[in-house]
């Protein structure tokens, strides 16, 4: 008995010391945290990385009810990674699948067995794992007359063979690669952040691609993972499945890290951040479409019909993360570079490579490159600092080679918003208010989320990473609480 009251004075004085240091700022205990992408010559432990991951997801709730959150890996550079994705759970027994995180499409697919095109291994050093409906007890087909079906045929994606009367699909994406396969059902299993830092298992029934032939460049292995998590808007997406079951809001949010090997946060609920600007989304598009109006350089509004950014079928500005870059119109893109080449000519020397616009560099490029704003409906300003719209490519006698990131496609008139200039940035995707808003943030911080469910109900939570600047008063005494147990027992 003695021995258990020193171990309660033991913590109690841990506490008020841990505290106090605090308040007077003269301690701050830190929790170093790695996540850098491997790169391909280096090795690593799987079930290292995996506990690196849980414990950067440390969380602390405000209030009762729970968080959807999902973990990310990769990063923009398209010269390590190129891609974000995060990890899923499917089926029972649960099995593991890596998948790209896709604002740019519906459907969440993965690769079935026996599927023709699929790759078997992964330049990311990451583990590929195929879906088989037979080895889960949960999993069922979507036939034809299923509701769900006609919920993909209005997207015109799905169709119905007569084989086996299964609802199938065919989907090809804007880097001509493409899959096709049959709609199942199994659970979806996802950690639910409950209060004090805890999680909760949790499940929901959901239907995805069962992918049987991957052509293009999803067969290629350097940058493989099972499929692609798609979170558009249309009524296949999870996003769509998980808030009509009330099991999540109508919004998610991202913040991609843009340096230090990437990573960042994906949540089902709304970040927020007093910064937010928002603009609304352009009314009954099958994408994230925005109403760009006009582009500055240095300030100064570029001369671009505004016509030619106005949406259309074959118009219009889309926000993707599955693409890795970033597009302008093809009509708005010679004044962008121009504009730019105009204001740093006197400092560094123009070149052209491979059709890109490049600039050789003896200094730091945030010194010599204007900023840029892409200005949107509703008073909203995308801002982008030079390594927003710059990728280095080389160097060349002592000189690195920067070029405009943006690109275009010839003969089109969609300017596509991807990676490039989406990370290190909050992005919410409110589908309920059909806005999206955004604001800078370092993405290896924490960050408050509000998650408004068909109850009514509202879920505050503090998610993100345990960062090195030190944990807070409340994240010591969860981080105490589990080690009394440990102290109890050994006294």
């Amino acid at each position: 008995m003695a021995a258990v009251f020193a171990a309660w004075i033991m913590v109690t004085i841990l506490v008020l010391v841990l505290e106090a240091a605090i308040v007077m700022g003269g301690f701050q205990p830190t929790l170093k945290l790695d996540r850098r992408i491997p790169l391909v010559s280096h090795e690593f432990d799987l079930s290292r990385l995996r506990e690196r991951d849980r414990l950067r997801h440390g969380r602390l709730l405000q209030s009762s009810g729970g968080v959807v959150d999902f973990p990310v890996q990769g990063t923009y550079d398209p010269f390590l990674v190129g891609l974000y994705y995060t990890r899923l759970q499917l089926g029972s027994p649960p099995k593991e699948y890596y998948v790209q995180i896709d604002t740019g499409s519906d459907v969440l697919w993965i690769g079935c067995s026996s599927c023709n095109g699929c790759p078997e291994s992964s330049g990311l050093r990451i583990e590929l794992n195929s879906y088989d409906p037979e080895s889960s007890s949960t999993s069922s087909l979507i036939s034809c007359s299923d509701p769900r079906c006609n919920a993909g045929l209005q997207s015109l994606d799905s169709g119905c063979s007569g084989q086996g009367n299964q609802c199938s699909y065919t989907f090809q994406y804007g880097d001509g690669s493409g899959t096709s396969g049959y709609y199942v059902s199994d659970l979806l299993h996802f950690d639910t952040i409950l209060e004090g830092s805890m999680t909760a298992n949790s499940t929901s029934p959901i239907t995805f691609g069962c992918s049987m032939l991957q052509t293009g460049d999803l067969t290629k292995s350097d940058r493989a993972v099972d499929g692609i998590f798609g979170l558009g808007q249309q009524g296949l997406s999870v996003i769509s499945q998980l808030s009509s079951q009330g099991t999540a809001p109508k919004v998610f949010s991202h913040c991609l890290k843009g340096s230090n090997g990437g990573g960042g946060i994906l949540v089902l609920g709304e970040i927020l951040e007093p910064n937010m600007v928002y603009t609304p989304l352009v009314p009954l598009q099958p994408h994230y479409n925005l109403d760009l109006r006009s582009i500055s350089v240095g300030g100064q509004v570029l001369s671009i019909d505004p016509s030619v950014f106005s949406t259309s079928s074959s118009r219009g500005t889309i926000v993707d993360s599955g693409t890795t870059l970033a597009y302008l119109a093809d009509e708005a893109y010679d004044a962008f570079t121009d504009a730019i080449t105009k204001t740093v000519s006197q400092t560094v020397r123009p070149v052209l490579s491979k059709e890109n616009q490049c600039y050789l560099i003896t200094s730091s490029v945030a010194d010599i490159f204007p900023q840029v704003s892409l200005n949107f409906a509703g008073g909203a300003s995308l801002i982008l600092n030079p390594l927003d719209y710059l990728v280095q490519q080389n160097s060349i006698g002592g000189a690195a080679v920067w070029c405009i990131g943006f690109q275009k496609i010839q003969g089109q008139g969609i300017t596509i918003l991807g990676d490039l200039v989406l990370k290190d940035k909050i992005f919410v995707y409110d589908l309920a208010s059909q806005r999206i808003g955004w604001t800078d943030y370092d993405c290896s911080m924490s960050v408050n989320v509000s998650a408004n469910l068909n109850s009514g109900r509202t879920e505050f939570v503090s998610a993100g990473q345990m960062s090195n600047d030190g944990w807070s008063r409340d994240q010591l005494r969860n981080v105490i609480a589990l080690l009394t147990p440990i102290i109890l027992l050994f006294s």
